[in-house]
């Protein structure tokens, strides 16, 4: 990735398919303060003393996060998540969470995390960095498999080793932008059931997404065997590196005891980022307030527009490869139902070198998928994310995208 961020760099006026960052045609400045008002206003509608409000925001805080009751609330009104607010840790982003759930789960060298491929980079990374053996689970076509993981499961067994979690995303997957069919879903918990093993969902994409989402894991899980992973970047205010875990599992503590799995998370936050910022903790509260709890409700204008953007990069790609060329060619795309990403597949290796070449010579910039294989794979597939052109960009990107393309394929051959 650090090559991806060199060459935004090194050609800035290529149009550029590469980020996963949230448009920023909504953001309003004074809107921080307007919601940090409103949040200051509920503190002191709730009884806090003007000492108590200071501390709220010019002091640490207590490590867990001093907003898990309004993520509660927000939780079960727009995702149907049923969790006291104890269960809840807040995190700096969902990566911080991520990292948690890792060390307090996967301690030992004979431990491994089971990931579905292709993977979003952030938990490779993590897991690079504290050492954890990983191991992939292919994505098949039409989608991820339960047959496929329980495989990976008992061969992993066979070799010593102990399954702990398994990560997915299952809404509008980042990179594919695949989505988990209901099916799916319930073979999946029932699976973690029967194979004693955690599963580790990360949707930040549901709330941006147009129509009726699936239910999520969490809410369909009744053994708590999800640890649900959250974040307000997407959603909310990216700024505010605001993000949380669900941990309502019950586990051993190190004195021999027992407690939530979220104590654990903030034992080992306590000593990493001691606590999440107060004043993105208030002005993320207030937005929530905003929303009597249903951050849905402020992101219908978002969604429409990622929804746009979407069915717009899929006509262009239509438009540009017309059945029989796409045919000639050997180019493929999937059509996600929300989200930010799509796939394309590509006659020629999509490496770095055709991404500099696509770069200066084209003036489009896209992500090679090999980057989220952590254990090889994609080298045929690129990444388009949507999310932070305008239409008029998209347009005139797709069409540079199409150029190249077609001029790389003439040369693969």
């Amino acid at each position: 990735m650090n090559f991806l961020n060199e060459v935004t760099h090194r050609y800035p006026h290529a149009i550029s398919f590469a980020p996963g960052r949230p448009y920023d045609g909504f953001f309003d400045t004074e809107q921080i303060f307007v919601h940090m008002r409103r949040y200051l206003d509920h503190l002191v509608e709730t009884g806090c003393s003007s000492g108590e409000i200071r501390d709220a925001l010019f002091q640490y805080g207590p490590t867990s996060g001093r907003i898990r009751d309004l993520i509660a609330d927000s939780l079960l009104k727009d995702e149907g998540i049923d969790v006291p607010p104890e269960s809840i840790v807040v995190t700096v982003g969902c990566q911080e969470a991520m990292f948690l759930t890792l060390r307090a789960l996967i301690p030992g060298p004979d431990d491994v995390l089971l990931v579905s491929s292709p993977c979003y980079v952030g938990i490779t990374g993590a897991a690079g960095l504290l050492d954890i053996g990983l191991t992939a689970v292919a994505e098949r076509p039409d989608g991820f498999s339960c047959d496929d993981l329980e495989t990976a499961l008992l061969v992993e067994r066979d070799r010593g080793r102990r399954p702990r979690a398994f990560y997915v995303v299952p809404d509008h997957s980042n990179p594919s932008g695949t989505t988990m069919p209901l099916r799916t879903r319930h073979e999946l918990l029932d699976l973690a059931a029967r194979h004693d093993f955690l599963i580790l969902e990360d949707s930040p994409y549901r709330l941006v997404s147009p129509g009726r989402q699936l239910p999520t894991l969490k809410s369909l899980d009744r053994e708590r065997r999800v640890v649900h992973l959250g974040s307000y970047s997407k959603t909310l205010f990216p700024g505010a590196r605001l993000g949380f875990a669900v941990a309502d599992q019950i586990v051993a503590d190190r004195r021999g005891g027992s407690g939530l799995l979220a104590d654990e998370l903030a034992k080992i936050k306590s000593m990493v980022t001691v606590n999440t910022s107060p004043l993105s903790q208030a002005v993320v509260a207030g937005m929530l307030l905003a929303s009597d709890g249903r951050p849905s409700q402020l992101n219908t204008e978002t969604s429409a527009h990622y929804e746009q953007a979407m069915h717009a990069t899929l006509r262009r790609l239509d438009a540009c490869f017309p059945d029989d060329v796409r045919a000639g060619l050997g180019v493929r795309w999937n059509t996600p139902s929300g989200g930010f990403f799509l796939a394309v597949d590509v006659p020629f290796t999509a490496d770095n070198a055709a991404l500099t070449r696509s770069a200066e010579e084209f003036g489009v910039i896209w992500t090679p998928m090999s980057y989220f294989y952590p254990q090889g794979g994609g080298e045929r597939t690129l990444r388009l994310s949507v999310s932070y052109l305008t239409q008029a960009d998209i347009a005139e990107g797709i069409d540079r995208l199409a150029g190249f393309i077609t001029d790389q394929a003439a040369g693969s051959h």
